[in-house]
């Protein structure tokens, strides 16, 4: 078994600096942090977590709470880059990573007695249903929480900018002479909230109207149900100029609905998603969306939550927001000049 003096004279260093190292400590420069942990991986070098553990008092295991109602598993991009980059950014903190789930094979288990018995040092919330009293009681306990894209009292929360996103995707709409405009929301969570005020404060301020019939709700993830309501607004007399979908992938059922009934985008109508996945750059036309910087997320919400493991003492409770960016696609039309 290859030990930290055997790492320390290839290096030609110190013990103490190579366990330093090896935990990415400030002490130690990051050029020679680098070169030791290249020899440690070229050596085989595997940490002794039991004995780290014992030091520490921590399992250096994190909990991931990821409940997708859509079921769309890992293929859900967004979710896939935000989890990959909670992953990574805990492997190079030297901590590990689990999903925590409330039945386990034939076991049931809450959240909260998951994580402990998977000795968790914290949980990052990545999607779950906030109502659910297993959450509460995971947040009413003294398990070390971040979550994502929902306020919790005394929690840190990693925020997408939902609550401009649409502001903008309006503001560039009207530019283009849309007045009409129909937004497809998804399941009331504090994310479709946050959007469907920032809409409507939007839309209030350029004093567009609009009717009720404009807004209707379809699940995120799920292209059937934006189908269903994309044809509900191609059926009214007034109808819409251009549709807002609650993300990206349930665009794709309101595409469908848009061609059974012989229109084409932009032309005949206009088309925006949300969450910037690659699917988006290849459609074509490309669509435009607002894209959200997950993998950024998915980084602050690891960071934020061993620095409360690390350093409890110094622990203050933080809503940090991510700002996302436009994506101007080819999916709207500029109409100014026409009507």
């Amino acid at each position: 078994m290859v030990k930290l003096k055997d790492i320390a004279d290839v290096a030609g260093v110190s013990i103490g600096t190579v366990s330093k190292a090896l935990s990415n400590s400030h002490e130690i420069s990051i050029k020679v942090t680098k070169k030791i942990h290249k020899i440690a991986r070229e050596m085989g070098y595997i940490a002794n977590s039991q004995a780290r553990s014992l030091k520490t008092n921590r399992s250096y295991n994190i909990g991931v709470v990821y409940i997708d109602k859509s079921k769309a598993g890992l293929k859900h991009e967004y979710f896939s880059t935000m989890l990959s980059s909670i992953q990574e950014t805990l492997r190079i903190k030297g901590y590990d990573f689990t999903f925590i789930s409330n039945l386990v094979g034939t076991t049931k288990h809450t959240l909260l007695s998951h994580a402990r018995y998977r000795r968790c040092d914290g949980v990052i919330i990545a999607t779950a249903d906030y109502d659910d009293p297993e959450i509460h009681q995971l947040m009413a306990s003294d398990m070390k929480v971040v979550t994502i894209d929902h306020d919790f009292p005394n929690r840190t929360a990693i925020m997408s900018d939902n609550n401009i996103g649409l502001g903008k995707i309006v503001d560039y709409i009207y530019k283009l002479g849309h007045t009409k405009i129909a937004f497809i929301h998804g399941e009331m969570t504090q994310v479709t909230k946050d959007r469907l005020e920032s809409f409507k404060t939007a839309c209030q301020r350029l004093n567009i109207d609009i009717p009720q019939a404009y807004i209707k709700q379809a699940d995120y993830h799920l292209p059937k149900q934006s189908g269903i309501a994309t044809r509900e607004l191609l059926s009214l007399d007034e109808k819409p100029t251009c549709i807002i979908y609650p993300d990206d992938y349930s665009f794709m059922g309101g595409m469908t609905e848009i061609e059974k009934h012989g229109l084409s985008i932009p032309n005949d109508i206009s088309v925006v998603g949300y969450d910037g996945i690659y699917l988006s750059r290849i459609l074509r036309p490309t669509l435009t969306t607002y894209v959200q910087n997950s993998e950024e997320i998915g980084k602050q919400a690891a960071l934020k939550l061993i620095n409360h493991i690390e350093n409890p003492k110094e622990f203050i409770s933080e809503r940090i927001t991510i700002t996302g960016k436009l994506q101007k696609g080819h999916t709207v039309k500029d109409i100014k000049n026409t009507f």
